[in-house]
């Protein structure tokens, strides 16, 4: 990863948690995310992982255009390449949540059943492992 994206975005398998983090140091422009996702996808792929703690704590809104692109392309893209279903849980700020939360195209992650995918946002770090923790033991389950 060149030196801007990886102070963009900082990519830690933790195998003891069985989850691929991805921290975000700052708010990316549109032209930044191509390479940044293709480290992120190249680095999760590398990892096997599909159980991903995104903490965008540090952004302040999200690109409707981008948010599309990864809804409908790249998230499910990644749970097929993984070989399970995706689970993302964004770690936000509470101005980003709020506005998260109110957008018109927001929906829970029961909204996913049946998806390759599923998102959840969390305002505490702790709860988004938890999540995690449970997706991982709903897939065991059904694995």
């Amino acid at each position: 990863m060149n030196s801007d994206a990886s102070e963009l975005l900082h990519l830690t398998h933790r195998t003891d948690l069985g989850i691929f983090v991805g921290r975000w140091g700052y708010q990316p422009t549109a032209a930044a995310l191509p390479a940044v996702y293709q480290e992120l996808k190249q680095q999760a792929l590398a990892a096997g992982c599909p159980f991903w703690l995104q903490d965008i704590r540090r952004r302040s809104f999200n690109d409707p255009e981008v948010t599309q692109w990864l809804l409908t392309e790249f998230f499910p893209e990644m749970g097929h390449l993984l070989g399970g279903r995706l689970s993302v849980a964004y770690l936000v700020g509470p101005t980003l949540m709020e506005a998260i939360l109110a957008g018109p195209g927001f929906v829970g992650p029961a909204a996913y059943d049946g998806q390759p995918f599923v998102i959840a946002f969390f305002g505490d770090e702790g709860d988004a492992i938890s999540w995690l923790n449970q997706q991982q033991s709903a897939t065991a389950a059904n694995g």
